[in-house]
């Protein structure tokens, strides 16, 4: 089985939409596709009716902004059939807020530099729950002051360690993340730890029972890397995805549907995770009209 457990849509910050994207998958081959776009459920409904059309299963996912406050850094975390969803919609709604904020402090700022329109950038983020910089960027390619979305500009602007434009303020911390992933009966899995420096942070959640499992097979994670997050997996018995991380036309580098893939082992483990935990809301089932008696009638 082709199994790609991270991809995203207009939702967010990919350039295809839901339909495009799942025919995409089944054209290269793909058999489970997860839709898991920054801090919103919203495409599940729909991705749901178009998978059956296609013939390509969905598994409801999302992927989580949070902060790791030790080290003040920023963190992602994967949700995956979350049983209770509606216990994250109140996060997914303070996250996407955060990241409008900053967003439009970036737009501010890109504006004192190049003449370009508020409007601009907000025609292409129509549809997204929030405001990205490849909206920014793709604002500037359009009025020539760039070729590319990841050159020089774009490192100018948006570099995470130095960027004139970058404006970053903390997410919900990451273990409060994770303690609202599992009331929502979810299954929670770390997002490319190396594209945000997040290994050491990984074995502190995994030795505390915090996190369900890692995202290895991601494009930003090297042999090494890869060799030592399975490491971390297989000393704390941790769930290993894989996924393209698909943004269509934002992509980072070349990156396809399809490109890195989960076992379907591990995809059992998510799903069978998923369905214990939802087994702990379950409450003794009422008794059966037959089975009730009657109460006496008066004067018996």
């Amino acid at each position: 089985m082709k199994i790609d457990l991270h991809c995203h849509t207009t939702l967010s910050d990919g350039s295809l939409g839901i339909e495009e994207v799942i025919a995409q998958a089944k054209k290269t081959g793909i058999d489970v596709l997860s839709i898991t776009d920054h801090d919103t459920l919203s495409s599940y409904s729909r991705a749901a009716v178009l998978a059956e059309r296609y013939g390509v299963k969905i598994i409801q996912g999302v992927e989580m902004s949070a902060w790791d406050k030790q080290r003040n850094q920023k963190v992602h975390i994967l949700c995956y059939a979350p049983k209770k969803p509606d216990r994250l919609e109140g996060l997914c709604l303070k996250c996407c807020e955060i990241r409008k904020s900053c967003s439009k402090e970036m737009i501010e700022k890109v504006r004192e530099l190049y003449p370009i329109s508020e409007e601009s950038v907000l025609k292409h983020a129509t549809g997204s729950k929030s405001i990205f910089k490849q909206h920014i960027m793709r604002a500037l390619i359009e009025y020539g002051y760039a070729l590319e979305f990841y050159g020089a500009l774009n490192d100018e602007l948006f570099n995470l360690k130095n960027g004139t434009c970058l404006v970053e303020r903390e997410y919900p911390d990451v273990k409060f993340v994770l303690e609202l992933i599992r009331a929502a009966r979810g299954v929670s899995v770390m997002a490319h730890p190396v594209q945000y420096n997040n290994i050491e942070l990984l074995e502190e959640l995994a030795a505390d029972g915090k996190i369900d499992g890692v995202e290895i097979g991601h494009y930003t994670a090297d042999e090494a890397a890869r060799s030592r997050m399975q490491e971390i997996a297989d000393k704390y018995d941790l769930i290993v995805t894989g996924g393209s991380d698909f943004h269509g036309l934002y992509n980072a580098q070349p990156t396809y549907l399809g490109s890195n893939l989960t076992t379907k082992e591990n995809f059992d483990r998510i799903i069978r995770l998923s369905n214990k935990r939802a087994s702990e809301d379950k409450t003794p089932a009422a008794p059966k009209a037959e089975e009730k008696t009657a109460a006496p009638a008066k004067g018996e």
